[in-house]
């Protein structure tokens, strides 16, 4: 496979090819049959540079695998991971990394292709995608970008012409993901298991320039960059949670360094709120349920710490105490993000030593009632109290007069409070019945107006339009119950 001269716009500076060799292997996606775009998206491609008419073009080709860009460089990237508590050697079985892209801002992003065919690290799959779990991808990476919540983004997808075999033959798919790297604390459990200390802190260095630069480099440069991804997740769940999103597979491949969320298989938005809640079908001991995140996340986090151990101190007790140390920060960090947050969403501008049981004593009447989670706080955050199934709880009147109480404390007029509310609670998240509507129209139907329109209302869930209504309808107890995500693999 040559490659070819594009007017696309690409700018390929790849550092992660200069890395020992250890950590990836160089790898050509598989050519598909007849690649055709089916969803480019717009808005990030002209954020990159890139021209949309010769996507248009030369999309197709380049974006399937069927042709590389000059500059390209495709390689699959090795690491490890805890699958739901399980250690395993993993890596790209189903992705290639095309490269590292400059954009105009000078921002270096990696080009991915997802579902690209087989690698070294595949293991018995077939290294393919289908079409229905890209597009799912395509959608909640958005939704998040939207929502302020940091991201891997997708690009584009494009159908492959091609079936794949799941439980039934599916129509085939790659997605392009863009991100700050690929880089993930099952990376560097990999260098530390099978690449040895230089690799180990060859990786930390390169980590450093390119996500935390203002670290200076030599000792006690690993564990500065523990405490940097620590204190990047804490910001990170606790953003999931203000707005009840639930990953489904928080496994160590699953967690960036950088702090993005990325791999979107079985997650989806929590409706009523209740902390056991968990929709992914292989998580049946809701070992990453909703309420759960957070903890998980601690746990992935000393994972990344045991890792580091070898280059965080020469002395190895020393080393561990250091890092035992850095851990501990994370669920005081999270706690303090997660409380500012949700002081938002109450239009709270200022500490209080009560808060914290003020929202603890919200949450208890939502889940006693069944409240919908979202719609809940963009009720209060409208002043639609009779719409609210929590005001129907007997300790609403005493708490909606404590909370009122609270908001002209701080300020007579609470027209600012009421401000921050609209900016802190979205109008609308990607509700998983109107997922599934979308998907099933795009993928059984070939029709991708629904989820184009979808997905540009989710660009702007703080906007309160009147044509978000639509999509703000929590589903029926009879659609939400035995709900269910799948992996996609």
């Amino acid at each position: 496979m040559g490659t070819i001269r594009t007017a696309i716009g690409w700018k390929w500076d790849n550092s992660y090819t200069r890395l020992p060799e250890t950590l990836y292997r160089m790898q050509l996606p598989t050519p598909v049959s007849h690649p055709q775009l089916a969803l480019v998206n717009n808005a990030l491609a002209e954020q990159l540079g890139l021209s949309i008419e010769e996507l248009e073009v030369d999309g197709a080709d380049i974006l399937s695998g069927n042709k590389i860009a000059e500059g390209s460089e495709p390689l699959a990237q090795a690491y490890a991971g805890h699958q739901f508590g399980h250690f395993t050697m993993l890596g790209d079985g189903r992705a290639i990394l095309l490269g590292e892209h400059i954009d105009p801002s000078g921002r270096r992003v990696d080009i991915q292709l997802k579902g690209s065919g087989r690698t070294p690290y595949s293991r018995g799959g077939d290294g393919r995608a289908a079409l229905g779990p890209m597009l799912r991808e395509y959608i909640i990476s958005e939704a998040l970008h939207g929502l302020g919540i940091p991201t891997t983004r997708s690009l584009a997808v494009v159908e492959t012409g091609e079936e794949v075999l799941r439980e039934t033959r599916l129509p085939g798919a790659i997605l392009t993901r863009v991100a700050s790297s690929h880089l993930r604390v099952g990376t560097f459990q990999y260098a530390a298991n099978w690449g040895g200390a230089d690799v180990l802190q060859q990786l930390v260095d390169y980590a450093v320039q390119r996500h935390y630069p203002d670290i200076k480099s030599g000792e006690g440069t690993a564990l500065a960059l523990l405490q940097a991804v620590i204190e990047q997740q804490a910001k990170l769940i606790a953003k999931w949670q203000l707005v009840g999103f639930i990953h489904g597979v928080m496994n160590t491949d699953n967690m960036t360094i950088s702090g993005e969320s990325i791999d979107f298989g079985p997650c989806a938005f929590m409706n009523s709120y209740d902390p056991e809640t968990v929709f992914s079908s292989i998580d049946t001991g809701g070992r990453y349920a909703y309420g759960n995140q957070p903890q998980i996340a601690g746990w992935n986090l000393a994972r990344l710490a045991e890792a580091l151990l070898p280059v965080i101190h020469p002395d190895s007790t020393t080393a561990l105490e250091q890092a035992q140390e850095a851990v501990m920060e994370f669920g005081k960090l999270y706690e303090r993000y997660w409380l500012q947050g949700m002081r938002a969403k109450l239009g709270l501008q200022h500490e209080d030593q009560g808060d914290e049981q003020l929202v603890i004593d919200l949450l208890v009447m939502m889940q006693e009632t069944k409240a919908d989670y979202t719609n809940t706080f963009r009720d209060l955050t409208l002043g639609h109290i009779e719409e609210m199934s929590v005001a129907k709880h007997k300790d609403w009147e005493a708490w909606h007069s404590r909370w009122e109480e609270r908001l002209h404390a701080q300020d007579a007029d609470t027209k600012r409070a009421y401000e921050l509310m609209r900016s802190s609670n979205p109008a609308i998240i990607p509700r998983n019945h109107i997922v599934e509507e979308v998907l099933e129209a795009a993928v059984k139907q070939g029709n991708y107006e629904q989820l184009e329109q979808f997905v540009e209302a989710l660009q702007s869930p703080y906007a309160y339009t009147s044509e978000q209504q639509a999509y703000s309808e929590p589903p029926s107890e009879q659609v939400e119950c035995g709900y269910q995500t799948y992996c996609g693999t």
